[in-house]
Parts: structure tokens; C-alpha cells; sequence
């Protein structure tokens, strides 16, 4: 799925989509899609000058919208427009800095659901190597 679906399902938008492709699905199991980091982030103007690094935040945020898009991919029978809540980040653990010319690919699997609350664990590489992981809970708040 390209840039394009991803701002056709997704409400967030420039400076705040943290996701460019969304590479595999099934719906109500897993996603994984990605993020290329790049210098021209506006984060990197003060997170740190001369250093440049991912904020965790925003990653684990990336690792949100990846399963947001999931989730509302997956939630055809909920009618409304869908908008994704955090509503619990649990055990995340940042193994190494994620820097400009980074690919970060997000992968996320869902644990449970119950109506519109999602339970999911992710990961979040570069390469090979854990850059994040991470328990997200999510609510799709529907908006008539």
C-alpha cells in the first residue's frame, strides 16, 4: 500500500505521518510498513543540533499509526469515519538511536480486540537491528 492509501485511511497528516509504505497486512493479525528517516524531519532542527536523533516518541508513535492503519483497515463492519486513540503504551524498550538515512521498518501483531480496542505488540528495526518494541493499546473513536 502506497503513500497514497496510507492518507486515504489515516487522518494524520505532514509534519505528523510518521509512515511512507505499508508493506504487508492481514487484516485483524499484523501489519508491517515503514519510515525513512530523513534529515529534513523537522524534529531534527533541536533533537540535538549536530547530532541528529529520532525522538523515542515519535517512534513509538510510527508503531501507533502502523497499527492504526491496521485497525481501520480491518474494521469494515464499525460504520463512521475512524479515528485512532492511544490508549496505553506498555514495556517500551529504545535498544539503539534511530538517525537521518534510517529505515525503520515497524512491525506490529495484533494480541486481542474487543468492539474498537485493539491490543498489539511491535517492534520497530533497522536492518537487522531492534531499534524499539513495545505494547500499544488503541481505541478507533468514531466520528459520524
Amino acid at each position: 500500500m502506497d503513500i497514497n492509501d496510507i492518507i486515504a485511511t489515516l487522518p494524520h497528516r505532514y509534519p505528523f505521518l510518521l509512515i511512507d509504505r505499508v508493506l504487508e497486512m492481514k487484516e485483524n493479525e499484523q501489519v508491517k510498513a515503514v519510515k525513512n528517516v530523513t534529515i529534513n524531519e523537522q524534529f531534527f532542527n533541536g533533537h540535538f543540533p549536530g547530532q541528529p536523533i529520532m525522538p523515542g516518541v515519535l517512534i513509538i508513535e510510527a508503531m501507533a499509526q502502523a497499527a492504526a492503519y491496521l485497525a481501520i483497515k480491518s474494521a469494515k463492519d464499525i460504520p463512521g469515519k475512524k479515528i485512532p486513540l492511544f490508549a496505553a503504551i506498555d514495556g517500551a524498550k529504545f535498544k539503539r538511536p534511530v538517525v537521518p538515512g534510517d529505515t525503520l521498518t515497524l512491525e506490529l501483531k495484533v494480541t486481542k480486540t474487543r468492539q474498537r480496542i485493539w491490543w498489539l505488540t511491535g517492534t520497530a528495526h533497522v536492518g537487522d537491528e531492534l531499534a524499539c518494541k513495545a505494547e500499544i493499546t488503541a481505541v478507533l473513536s468514531i466520528v459520524e
